[in-house]
């Protein structure tokens, strides 16, 4: 139904990444989600693929190559941790990890 983004570095473990607040070809971006504001775009695991076009097409490709431009903040942001979303088992260990604040969550920390 929907795609995700996992970041995968090892066999059996990955990094789903759920939201993201989107910079650069925003105009882009809400063309294919439909003209929403910038907030809403990537903040869930399926609109950030719907946002970025992300497809079974990217399924294996590697993160440090095109397609795909990964680049280290400039600024220190404070990380929040959490418990995950969607999940029935392991759902006290704080494996979710957030920019602290952020409004591009799909589900704010509580």
């Amino acid at each position: 139904m929907h795609w995700c983004l996992n970041f995968v570095c090892q066999p059996g473990s990955a990094v789903l990444i759920r939201a993201l607040e989107p910079l650069h070809g925003i105009a882009l971006m809400q063309q294919r989600r439909g003209g929403l504001a910038p907030r809403q775009l990537c903040s869930g695991p399926g609109k950030l693929c719907q946002a970025l076009a992300i497809t079974r097409e990217h399924d294996g490709l590697p993160l440090d190559a095109a397609p795909f431009r990964l680049s280290a903040s400039a600024d220190a942001h404070p990380v929040a941790t959490g418990p995950r979303i969607g999940i029935t088992k392991g759902v006290d260990t704080p494996w979710r990890f957030v920019r602290q604040g952020s409004p591009f969550l799909s589900k704010p920390l509580s």
